[in-house]
């Protein structure tokens, strides 16, 4: 498998943003390899070579990925390896899981302000704006999924 220099750059990109959300490196790596690569499945070995990583670092990769849901595998009829590819039909599950993690995040901030015993005004005012904002996005987004549909239909 060849990829161009752009690719290259763009997969590193990618490896960062993931990285910066919590993904190890050869995961995050994987992750753009997947998006960039011009063929729709890779195999395990093209993986590997693709990003030369260790087989170790590859399956290690590939089932953190399996297991969370953002890829996924098919085969051959005759064909004994399997090809990964991004998991692109369920991005409304991840996106709602998103929201839903920061709802329970939201929930945690509220509990800090009833517990704290600190006179800090100055960071209360700043922690009750991120709540509201985020009651805000909670209460907002049906409203924009369902405009977002509308929009496509």
């Amino acid at each position: 498998m060849t990829l161009s220099e752009k690719q290259r750059e763009l997969i590193e990109q990618i490896g960062i943003y993931h990285e910066n959300n919590g993904f190890q490196p050869a995961v995050a790596r994987v992750v753009g390899l997947l998006l960039v690569c011009d063929k729709p499945e890779l195999t395990f070995e093209e993986i590997s070579e693709g990003l030369n990583i260790s087989k170790s670092a590859t399956s290690n990769a590939l089932n953190m990925l399996l297991n969370t849901g953002h890829i996924e595998y098919t085969t051959f009829s005759g064909d004994r390896k399997r090809y990964f590819r991004i998991k692109s039909s369920n991005w409304r599950e991840l996106f709602a899981k998103k929201m839903e993690d920061l709802s329970h995040l939201n929930s945690l901030l509220k509990r800090v302000l009833e517990v704290r015993k600190r006179d800090n005004p100055i960071y209360d005012t700043k922690l009750n704006d991120f709540i509201s904002f985020l009651d805000y996005m909670k209460a907002q987004m049906p409203r924009l999924i369902d405009e977002w549909e509308k929009s496509r239909a």
